[in-house]
Parts: structure tokens; C-alpha cells; sequence
């Protein structure tokens, strides 16, 4: 194996194994929603729905964590358009015929309570 290829390999493997690291430092996804990445610090508070219809799909997840307000809004605006999700308002995202509404219902004193909701485009979620 000459030098070029060696330097080739050795590149290839450090991107393997960070990639490795970064996914098993992640939390996961939220449930229903195979590709919503659940925000470092949530973990999810109850079981979700998931219902589809002819219109699309309507699922809706919950979670909760000691993690602010504004930071969870942060991150979803800053990683959803990675995604393909259009940022359309306020914790409100469009993809491919579908809403996503990250919502805060309220608060039980155990931290942040996010909602997310997600709904076919025109659907009254």
C-alpha cells in the first residue's frame, strides 16, 4: 500500500469513527417520526400517536427535559432545515406536504414540556 493510499484509509477511518461517536451520543428520535432527532436532555414522557389516513400521517409525541424553551426552539430551527423542513413561523416547519408544530403545552415543575405535532399540510392540527 503506498503513502497516498494509506493517508486515504487512515481519513476514511477517523470519519467512520466519528461518525460512530456522534451517533451513539445521540438521544434518538422521537417516536412516530423516524427522522425528528429528540433534542439532547428531552427524553420522551409518554407514548405517542400515530394514526395514518388517506390524507397522511398525524403523529403526535411528548417529552420533557430541564432544557429551556428557547434552546429546544434553537435546536429545531437550526437542525429541521438540515432535514428538509422549511421553517414556516414560530416552532412551525413544511416538508413535503407535511406540518410539524413544536409546541409547549405547559409546564408540571419536572422541566419543559415539548409537544410535537405533526399533520398533512391543510389538516386543522
Amino acid at each position: 500500500m503506498n503513502r497516498s493510499s494509506r493517508r486515504i484509509l487512515c481519513g476514511l477511518l477517523l470519519v467512520a469513527a466519528l461518525g460512530a461517536a456522534t451517533a451513539a451520543d445521540a438521544d434518538g428520535f422521537v417516536s412516530g417520526i423516524e427522522d425528528l432527532p429528540l433534542m439532547q436532555g428531552l427524553e420522551e414522557a409518554e407514548s405517542g400517536m400515530v394514526f395514518d389516513s388517506p390524507a397522511g400521517r398525524i403523529v403526535e409525541a411528548v417529552a420533557v427535559g430541564r432544557v429551556s424553551r428557547e434552546d429546544i426552539l434553537d435546536f429545531y430551527t437550526e437542525t429541521l432545515p438540515q432535514l428538509g423542513w422549511t421553517p414556516a413561523g414560530d416552532g412551525v416547519f413544511r416538508r413535503e406536504g407535511e406540518v410539524l408544530r413544536v409546541e409547549f403545552p405547559g409546564s408540571d415543575g419536572s422541566g419543559t414540556t415539548v409537544r410535537f405535532a405533526l399533520s398533512p399540510e391543510g389538516h386543522g392540527g
